[in-house]
């Protein structure tokens, strides 16, 4: 009886670590209507950057939201749009971590902003090749860069035909994929 009382205890903390392990996971699924993107993250490099994604995602933000900037050759943009290209309202913005050592590469993931270095917020992009023009290069606004953040793991077939779509201008956007890439849902792995 002691035997099976120490093995039923055994398991339970095992299941209990194997839950804690999960629910702190930097994986994520990335499900859209074109197809499933596994991502990582990683918070050793940009700590800021992916507490503000992981937060985003836990709210909830990015269902039903779309890739609405598609340039090919360059990158997919997505996070910040609803169906009907009207923008979603976001948190404050975070600093830029762009001098982290991680380069824009050919599927790497990076936080899309504005022309100021510290406006990113909820959007993203996927890088579809190097793009080294992106990267950090010094301090000063011109040359800070994008953070990379992450990376994809799987489904890069998916990205590459997201980034293959043919665009068009709506609601004073550039480059809107005329087929809609809705992003159904980001879930931890």
């Amino acid at each position: 009886m002691k035997n099976i009382l120490k093995i039923i205890v055994l398991n339970l903390f095992i299941m209990i670590g194997v839950n804690a392990v999960a629910k702190d996971s930097n994986t994520f699924i990335v499900e859209t209507n074109r197809g499933i993107i596994t991502i990582e993250v990683y918070p050793e490099k940009a700590p800021k950057t992916v507490k503000n994604f992981k937060q985003y995602i836990a709210d909830g933000f990015y269902n039903g939201l779309i890739f609405h900037r598609v340039i090919g050759d360059f990158m997919i943009q997505g996070g910040g749009f609803d169906n009907d290209m009207i923008q979603k309202k976001t948190n404050e913005p975070i600093i830029n971590e762009s001098n982290n050592k991680l380069k824009n590469n050919a599927y790497t993931l990076a936080m899309a902003r504005t022309n100021a270095p510290n406006s990113a917020t909820s959007q993203f992009f996927i890088n579809l090749k190097d793009n080294d023009f992106l990267n950090y290069s010094g301090p000063s606004s011109s040359k800070i860069g994008y953070c990379v953040f992450g990376s994809v793991i799987e489904g890069k077939d998916i990205v590459d035909k997201i980034g293959k779509l043919k665009t068009s201008p709506k609601n004073g956007q550039s480059d809107v994929p005329i087929k809609k890439v809705v992003i159904k849902s980001i879930k931890q792995r």
